[in-house]
């Protein structure tokens, strides 16, 4: 048995060192495929900036072209439909030299945010106003306030028409001078040319290269029919470069590696399935499946051989052993071998043989001690009932004496409990004494603190007196200032009238009177904000009016409690010096007392020592008697216990006996 533990668990690490192997490379091999996959996605990725890059630089230029500006103010002001036909052909012609240069470039539309005019296009894109009116990807290009806009591809492209997937990219075109937008130009791009550039990125067998856009939707794919689909790998929205393992909706594992683009809030992304990548380190899995089988063989052949050779001997001694656990002690092994199951086998033989002469031997001994026990038993109790006779006798002795040594130290106590009630009683009058003349003292210094008080509370009342006063002083100056503020208010709207007269005035006189229409404007900003600041500084006046009322108030109530606290004061003033006269007659009473209880002291003490002479003899006898008890006593214990010690020996010896008849010798 032992055998086959030591080969399973040889097994086990077979097994576990090669599942560990495979999957030590499988994680290496993903590391490396990892690493180089990365370096190539980045290469890749920084080919796409540069195109995005030039795009950019694109639009931009269509921007800036002083022509396409003033076209298309033009296009805006016009009402004549010829006129604003060969504004049209004009704006074609510029941005036409800029796209037919080229060849990735569909084409691109000039189209009206308010949609009330048609389009301008160009090249092969046919976008109408109507085609983009309402459309999600015009309210983007709207909000992006003239920021440039990188819009996903379209199968059939944005005018609904292309034979082939294009992306696009779109801004708002904003007038140099007034800084208004009022069209969006959309420029689309074929998306073959981005595939082009990603023909030569391989990441292994079986591996796809997509571009993604921050919905994780697919905006580049191989499979056309997937543009504009979910992306089967869920990239991380707030990661820019990395790789991770993601399992598809099939189950499969794939290892993704993506970066992000610096110009777009786009990803481009790999992904090679893990099962191509680890296809050759399955082999050492296979492998370890292979050796660990041949070793199961090989421990059940070696564990086979085991049992025959070892295990069937230990069976039988194991059995002889049982029968003789039963009391059979006449069994022998029959097995005769060299080895070591043959020793073990003669080492049982002897050790029985042993077992047998000693059973005999014991069997003999209990039988004397079973006879030498019934007679200690005897003398034992004849023992035990003399030593409680005497016990009985001498116990009666003892609790005679208990009895007068308990009512000696009855009185004993009795005495000591009045002496410590007398201590206890000139202790608390010592302290009587101590806490009147606290009490004195205290009622002086609160005398004293109480003249302090009142002289305090009539500087008190002065105070608030004054304070009214000064608070009704301030109360006429926050009229003054309000009627102050109506001046200054009154003076502010006149002043503001008179700038509007300036700016008529201004008006009338045409171009001549622009500067002085502008300092009249600044004089009307400058009455505003002065009677702005009137109203801010009437309001805060009249709160602090609110205030000062409140605070008049609250004074004219608070100056009756303060005389109402000067009357008290002197009452508890008058209460103090009744107090000190009392206490003082108190402490000469408890002089007195004190005296008396000093002299009933003396006599308890001599009342005490008499009474412990009493008890202490008392006690001496008590325990002269308890010291004879206790031997008695002890003795009758001793020979009961003798008395149980021979029913032990007795019981003990026949036990023996029945236990031994068990054996067959």
């Amino acid at each position: 048995m032992l055998f086959l533990i030591i080969f399973s668990a040889i097994l086990v690490c077979v097994l576990v060192v090669g599942l560990f192997s495979y999957s030590t490379s499988k994680s290496i091999i993903k590391t490396k495929v990892a690493d180089s996959s990365a370096v190539a996605i980045a290469q890749s990725k920084g080919k796409l900036d540069l195109m995005f890059k030039n795009y950019e630089a694109l639009s931009m230029q269509i921007l800036l072209d002083k022509t396409v500006q003033d076209n298309l103010v033009k296009y805006e002001q016009t009402t004549d439909d010829y006129e604003r036909f060969d504004v049209m052909k004009k704006l074609s012609d510029s941005i036409q030299s800029y796209i037919l240069g080229n060849s990735t470039v569909v084409g691109a539309a000039i189209i009206p945010v308010d949609g009330t005019s048609a389009s301008v296009t160009v090249g092969s894109s046919s976008i109408s106003t109507e085609d983009a009116k309402g459309t999600e990807w015009m309210k983007t290009i709207v909000d992006g306030g003239g920021k440039l806009i990188w819009l996903p591809a379209q199968v059939k492209g944005y005018s609904g028409s292309a034979s082939e997937p294009t992306i696009a990219m779109g801004r708002v075109m904003k007038n140099t001078v007034t800084n208004e937008g009022k069209f969006i130009m959309i420029v689309e791009i074929f998306l073959k040319e981005f595939g082009k550039q990603l023909e030569d990125l391989k990441l292994g067998d079986d591996s796809a290269v997509t571009i993604v856009d921050k919905s994780n939707n697919l905006v580049y794919s191989k499979d056309p029919a997937l543009i504009g689909q979910p992306s089967p790998i869920q990239l991380p929205a707030d990661v820019k470069s990395g790789d991770s393992t993601e399992k598809l909706a099939n189950g499969d594992e794939v290892l993704a590696i993506y970066n992000q683009f610096a110009s777009v809030d786009w990803k481009l992304a790999g992904s090679v399935p893990v099962n191509e990548l680890v296809k050759d380190a399955k082999k050492i899995r296979n492998a370890t499946f292979i050796i660990a089988g041949i070793a199961a063989l090989l421990a059940i052949g070696i564990g086979l051989l085991v049992i025959r050779m070892v295990a069937i001997p230990l069976v039988s001694l194991r059995n002889l052993m049982n029968e003789g656990e039963r009391g059979n002690l006449t069994v022998r092994s029959t097995i005769n071998k060299k080895d070591e199951i043959g020793q073990l086998a003669d080492g049982f033989n002897k050790m029985m043989t042993q077992i047998t002469v000693l059973v005999a031997q014991t069997n003999q001994s209990a039988q004397d001690v079973l006879a030498t026990a019934g007679e200690l038993s005897d003398a034992s109790k004849k023992t035990s009932i003399s030593a409680r006779e005497i016990a009985v006798a001498t116990e009666e002795i003892a609790n005679g004496a208990t009895s007068l040594a308990m009512e000696a130290e009855k009185g004993s106590d009795l005495t000591s409990e009045i002496g410590q009630q007398m201590q206890q009683v000139m202790q608390a009058n010592q302290e009587m004494g101590a806490a009147a003349t606290e009490v004195e003292k205290a009622s002086r210094q609160g005398t004293a603190y109480m003249n302090s008080l009142i002289e305090k509370t009539g500087m008190t009342e002065e105070m608030t007196r004054s304070m009214v006063e000064k608070v009704d002083r301030l109360k006429e100056s926050t009229r003054s200032i309000r009627k102050i503020l109506d001046v200054l208010n009154n003076m502010t709207k006149q002043t503001n009238i008179l700038s509007l007269n300036a700016t008529i005035e201004a008006a009338r006189a045409g171009a001549a009177g622009k500067g002085f229409m502008v300092v009249a404007d600044e004089i009307r900003k400058l009455a505003d904000q002065s009677r702005q600041s009137i109203d801010v500084v009437g309001q805060i006046t009249e709160t602090i009016q609110k205030e000062i009322d409140e605070t008049v108030h609250v004074l004219s109530d608070a100056y009756p409690i303060f005389q109402e606290q000067i009357q008290s004061v002197k009452e508890a003033n008058q209460i103090f010096l009744t107090v000190q006269g009392q206490m003082g007659d108190f402490v000469g009473s408890l002089t007195s007392v004190t005296e008396s209880i000093s002299m009933l002291e003396r006599s308890q003490v001599v009342l005490s020592d008499a009474m412990g002479n009493v008890s202490a003899v008392a006690e001496e006898s008590s325990a002269t008697s308890q010291e004879v008890a206790s031997l008695s006593n002890e003795q009758n214990n001793i020979s009961e216990g003798l008395v149980r010690l021979s029913d032990k020996l007795e019981t003990v010896s026949t036990g023996l006996k029945e236990t031994l008849s068990r054996f067959r010798t």
